[in-house]
């Protein structure tokens, strides 16, 4: 029997994933045949938040597929297509560590990971020594959703580049909702306990302060994050506070629970929500939720637009699980940005197609975004929508099989999302 080698394997795991799904009628490219190029993903992918690393997963397999459909990534020496290797962090940094050696001992040298800004902080550490160290070696780090505003400003990176709205830009945009609520004069603040956590409720007390004085903090704390199985003494907390809005950053099973608990006690307030759009927190919540849960994203499934619809059916075909529904533009733009840097830069090089990236400017499905290269956080529309049942008007599509959707109430363009940063940092 003839013995298979592990980069044969991915080039026939490569070949197998340009057959995607595309739309009627639209023809499809030869598939690629060239040595893929290999993306890292770094994430959970087991524990309280594998739900999380598996949406991740879902995403970019997807999106690499559009590319891999369209004849893959074009450079001189022939169209490669692009391949997602899964790394388990198991939700730990050290963990991220240790699958980033991992990728690099096996030669990847472009990295994806999101899900921890702890995480991300360490992974962009690690690969600024690396490259300093190794330079004929270096490698790209890739981050969807790890919105720490320091990974942009304080500890920014050539090396790194953010296609998430950071922590600010998403409490600027839901604020910009919670401003005009008349009726809010008490509000609960709650985060997991970590920096991201920290960083939400510290620019959330900033944030109400100068927009909101009248509104008082009745609660404001930190709890273990990915250890609380019971949030009904939290949830007690919260009602007996008198709380008219509970704000919180929490993700993942951290907000379903929170979600569950709140409504097991009789809470009737508003939950003003970084993430409250899916991952079971909807149908926790059920009629409770309608008109009272606020999430802001990049995009969601109800944006108004054909174009935004026909994206998100075809989401849905490849993957018609309910449990399977979870879809981030951003991650498919990020994908796009990464495609078009590396064809632009004729080379998978690290150094040359971060210097591609920095100018990447990448539109999909009527939403557009591009790169500021001066801190590598990518500049996109942001939406903040409401909670309502499914049919009613602007909520067209539900969540998860639940029969509640999110019907978009405010719309900011790129430059509306757009904050200062305070990033210096050295050249290629």
């Amino acid at each position: 029997m003839t013995l298979i080698s592990r980069r044969g394997l991915a080039t026939l795991a490569a070949a197998v994933l340009s057959l995607a799904v595309v739309s009627p009628g639209q023809a499809q490219a030869p598939a690629p045949r060239g040595e893929p190029i290999r993306i890292a993903m770094i994430e959970g992918l087991s524990g309280p938040f594998a739900n999380t690393g598996e949406a991740v997963f879902r995403n970019l397999l997807w999106a690499t597929e559009r590319v891999n459909a369209r004849g893959g990534v074009k450079l001189p020496g022939g169209a490669r297509p692009l391949l997602i290797e899964r790394f388990d962090s198991k939700n730990q940094a050290e963990e991220a560590l240790a699958s980033l050696r991992l990728a690099n001992d096996r030669g990847i040298t472009i990295v994806a990971q999101g899900n921890s800004s702890a995480a991300a902080s360490a992974i962009i550490e690690a690969i600024n020594k690396h490259n300093e160290r190794e330079p004929q070696r270096r490698q790209l780090f890739l981050n969807y959703s790890a919105v720490d505003p320091v990974l942009t400003n304080e500890k920014c990176s050539p090396w790194h580049f953010r296609f998430d709205a950071h922590a600010d830009m998403r409490m600027t945009a839901l604020m910009s909702v919670l401003r005009e609520d008349k009726a809010l004069e008490r509000i609960y603040l709650i985060g997991q306990d970590y920096s991201f956590g920290q960083g939400v409720l510290r620019e959330a007390r900033r944030q109400l302060g100068a927009q909101r004085p009248d509104v008082k903090i009745v609660g404001d704390e930190l709890h273990p994050m990915a250890r609380i199985k019971d949030f009904l003494p939290y949830a007690t907390k919260i009602k007996a506070s008198g709380a008219q809005a509970v704000l919180t950053g929490n993700w993942g099973n951290d907000l379903t629970l929170l979600v569950k608990a709140a409504r097991e006690v009789g809470f009737d307030g508003r939950f003003y929500t970084f993430y409250g759009n899916a991952l079971g927190a909807p149908a926790a919540l059920g009629d409770a939720g309608i008109g009272k849960v606020v999430a802001v994203a990049d995009w969601f499934p109800n944006v108004p637009t054909a174009e935004s619809e026909a994206f998100y059916k075809t989401f849905r075909e490849r993957f018609p699980k309910p449990e399977e529904d979870y879809v981030h533009m951003r991650m498919q733009l990020m994908i796009e940005a990464l495609a078009q840097a590396i064809e632009r830069a004729g080379t998978v090089e690290a150094g040359a197609v971060a210097t591609q990236l920095e100018k990447a400017d990448v539109g999909l499905a009527g939403q557009r975004g591009r790169m500021r290269g001066a801190d590598h956080q990518f500049q996109q529309s942001l939406a903040v929508a409401v909670m309502d049942r499914q049919g009613t008007p602007g909520v067209k599509f539900d969540v998860e099989g639940s029969g509640y959707g999110f019907r978009v109430i405010r719309s900011l363009t790129p430059q509306q999302a757009e904050l200062p940063h305070a990033c210096s940092m050295p050249r290629f």
